[in-house]
């Protein structure tokens, strides 16, 4: 796989996955409106919406169905959904059409080069990461996604008083995200380790699968510090 420009292996694999008809007929509908070509020029990311809000950015949404919600229950809020497949573009594409959202954009591309290239410092309110790709294996965990020198990166995204939201349901990758976000400068963990369910994150397909087999969640509440 080609490297990131922060020197890393790309934590995702492109793989052939079939479109539904309504995914496709989103997509090729829908994308001229919602979806922001990627590009290596910094843009300002509120004016991407018809409302000046706070900006949340969803690296990684899946098919988006938990990204609807939330943007349907928070319409103050401007959310940014990042993803490399194309299914789950085309899928929360037609969650924005059937639910009528106005606050969402998707940006399909490599989340590590669209926050290199795209975002200026100190430009995102909130980052969510909601049950990544765990890469079980050992010779796997160079493609987990939470990880220096890329948690670097997100704090330098993060406006002062940030706060970044992962979950996951892999207790290797919970303990392992947790060192790393913690060793990370800009970042304070206002709990005591492991952080509360948010009532507000509804439960994503993966983790309903995951508590199914009795998996635990693991979920890490980080705040960027105001100094």
């Amino acid at each position: 796989m080609p490297e990131t420009p922060l020197g890393t292996i790309r934590s995702f694999v492109l793989r052939a996955s079939r479109m539904s008809d309504a995914q496709r007929r989103s997509y090729e509908t829908l994308a001229p409106q919602y979806c922001i070509p990627y590009q290596k020029q910094t843009i300002d990311p509120s004016t991407l919406f018809e409302k000046k809000q706070p900006v949340v950015v969803e690296i990684g949404f899946g098919m988006g169905s938990a990204t609807a919600l939330i943007a349907e229950q928070n319409p103050s809020i401007n959310y940014i959904g990042i993803e490399v497949h194309r299914p789950g573009v085309g899928k929360l594409l037609w969650e924005i059409e059937k639910r009528g959202l106005k606050n969402i954009r998707i940006i399909e591309h490599d989340a590590v080069e669209v926050l290199n290239d795209m975002f200026p410092l100190e430009s995102v309110d909130a980052f969510h990461v909601f049950f990544p790709d765990p890469w079980p294996k050992k010779r796997h965990h160079k493609r987990r996604l939470i990880k220096r020198p890329f948690t670097d990166l997100l704090v330098s995204r993060m406006k002062q008083g940030a706060y970044f939201y992962m979950a996951t349901d892999w207790a290797d990758y919970g303990t392992w995200a947790m060192e790393e976000l913690s060793a990370t400068p800009g970042l304070e963990n206002p709990y005591d380790g492991f952080a509360p369910r948010q009532t507000w994150r509804p439960e994503t397909k993966f983790e309903k699968k995951g508590l199914e087999k009795e998996h635990r969640v693991y979920e890490i509440y980080m705040i960027r510090s105001k100094t």
